[in-house]
């Protein structure tokens, strides 16, 4: 998604470092790796908290640094392939959750302006994240509102 603030104070945080092999110490195959990521999923499990979990946990007490290094796919990847993704992406998923909240506590606390703010901005993400996802991801015709989304987070 496109950058929504001034470039005028840089960028902060830490570039992940280059590596075209997984590590030395990281001898977990492929296949294994591939059935733990449909487990957690299957757990219900969102794409980047299998990949927590991984990096924590590992597969058979061994820790795997880097799941694309070492299958040569993304999490999301091992997921379509087994029919086991979700069925919205995960960051759309996440911001129209923060829009039904900032709804609902809107219609409690109508005169709370910053909030109201808040909701217009999220939303506004939301409907740039749908055009973005739309005939891939999600539906060509799917428009978001407040009830689709409350209809679609529920199951």
């Amino acid at each position: 998604m496109a950058r929504m603030h001034p470039r005028r104070r840089g960028s902060s945080g830490s570039d992940k470092p280059t590596a075209d092999d997984p590590p030395e110490w990281s001898d977990v195959d492929e296949d294994a790796i591939e059935e733990r990521v449909v487990e957690l999923a299957e757990q219900g499990h969102d794409p980047s908290q299998i990949g927590m979990k991984l990096r924590d946990e590992g597969v058979t007490g061994t820790p795997v640094p880097d799941v694309s290094l070492a299958t040569g796919k993304s999490i999301t990847d091992i997921l379509d392939e087994n029919d086991a993704g979700p069925e919205l992406p995960e960051d759309l998923r996440n911001l129209m959750k923060r829009a039904i909240r900032l709804r609902e506590h809107m219609q409690e606390n109508p005169q709370d302006h910053q909030n109201k703010r808040a909701l217009q901005n999220t939303e506004s993400k939301v409907r740039r994240l749908v055009q973005y996802y739309s005939g891939d991801e999600i539906a060509a015709d799917f428009t978001y509102s407040y009830d689709v989304a409350v209809e679609l987070l529920e199951e």
